[in-house]
């Protein structure tokens, strides 16, 4: 069965944006191990996931990336060249290449997608959707790369859960940049 992996940035007070999908408090300047770890994350991934939301931005960003050139600095060459599947109840077809519409139930969407042969799925985000795929305990991994600021105020990804979801820390890894990297894998 595939493995079903989510990256994202936090901050140390629990939010993966501002209120109205701010980003201006990620640390980006990241050092050379941060980017290895993340080369080493991705590297076994062959799907992408994302929920239409944050689609839209993302898909075209590093599409852009990638016509500047910045191939494998900054993951662009990863993020545009791995089939990605959006999850919409809206978009009736997808405006980019390698990506498909998921339509149907979350959860069985997922549950299919693991069975299918193939490397990772690595999830991104959005807030609403990630934390759809948390409350259905649908991730095996959570990668929570945790910034050294406190916004306040701002999205989190563990406000729908009806019960308690005990994890198990497998990783922990400080880097210079400040981020610290917390891995967890569900007990249940």
């Amino acid at each position: 069965m595939r493995e079903l992996k989510l990256q994202m940035q936090i901050s140390i007070d629990g939010f993966v944006s501002g209120p109205n999908g701010e980003m201006d408090w990620v640390t980006w300047d990241w050092d050379e191990a941060l980017n290895h770890y993340v080369t080493d994350l991705t590297g076994p991934v062959d799907t992408i996931i994302l929920g239409r939301k944050l689609a839209e931005g993302f898909i075209p960003y590093w599409t852009s990336e990638l016509e500047k050139g910045a191939a494998g600095e900054d993951g662009a060459e990863k993020m545009v060249n791995t089939d990605k599947i959006v999850f919409t109840r809206t978009l009736e077809t997808s405006a980019w290449d390698r990506t498909e519409l998921a339509k149907g139930n979350l959860v069985d969407e997922i549950r299919n997608l693991k069975e299918l042969e193939g490397g990772d799925i690595i999830v991104y985000g959005g807030a609403n959707f990630v934390s759809s795929l948390i409350k259905e305990r649908l991730i095996d991994t959570l990668y929570l790369f945790v910034n050294p600021v406190a916004i306040g105020n701002g999205l989190p990804i563990f406000r729908d859960l009806e019960s308690n979801q005990n994890m198990t820390l497998s990783e922990s890894r400080v880097f210079p940049c400040g981020i610290v990297v917390l891995c967890y894998q569900p007990k249940d």
